[in-house]
């Protein structure tokens, strides 16, 4: 019976606090008679394993599908293998869609030719990421606009790759 009235005195007070703003003289004295009624032994005052404490942190903010990406980025060399690797690094992972930067264009080309047996590798090791597409796109062409100000036109007529 007593749980029931606490909680609804303290739900009073919450609701008073998020419609008004502002925190009551009896609230805090609530708060702190409750911080007084510790003790060391209480229920939720057991010592936990740390390895529980990060599982829950890792639910509560959902960083688990950002550790498999890393872990993708990071294993990215067993997935296409060394030569392909040391040519190319994975940069996004956006909407089901990864983005590999590749060094030439010509390794962009090759690796989209392997796309589907890439593909198929990254489901096997990490179903959870959910990997639809990926894009291979070659390097940077550098930009040829210098200082604050650029005149319309098409510019160089080379292509970089």
């Amino acid at each position: 019976m007593t749980d029931d009235k606490d909680f609804a005195v303290a739900f009073y007070f919450a609701m008073r606090q998020a419609v008004t703003g502002r925190v009551s003289k009896d609230q805090k004295r609530i708060t702190e008679k409750k911080k007084i009624r510790s003790k060391p032994f209480d229920s939720g005052r057991d010592p936990i394993k740390a390895s529980s404490s990060i599982d829950s942190l890792m639910q509560d903010f959902r960083w688990q599908s950002q550790m498999e990406e890393a872990e993708l980025f990071v294993r990215w060399f067993e997935i296409v293998g060394d030569l392909n690797a040391k040519n190319t690094q994975p940069e996004n992972l956006a909407n089901a869609k990864l983005t590999v930067r590749c060094k030439s264009t010509a390794w962009a080309t090759e690796l989209r030719l392997m796309q589907a047996q890439i593909l198929e590798k990254i489901a096997s090791s990490f179903p959870d990421l959910e990997i639809k597409s990926i894009s291979f796109l070659g390097p940077d062409a550098p930009s040829w606009k210098k200082g604050p100000r650029s005149v319309p036109g098409r510019g160089p007529r080379d292509t970089y790759g």
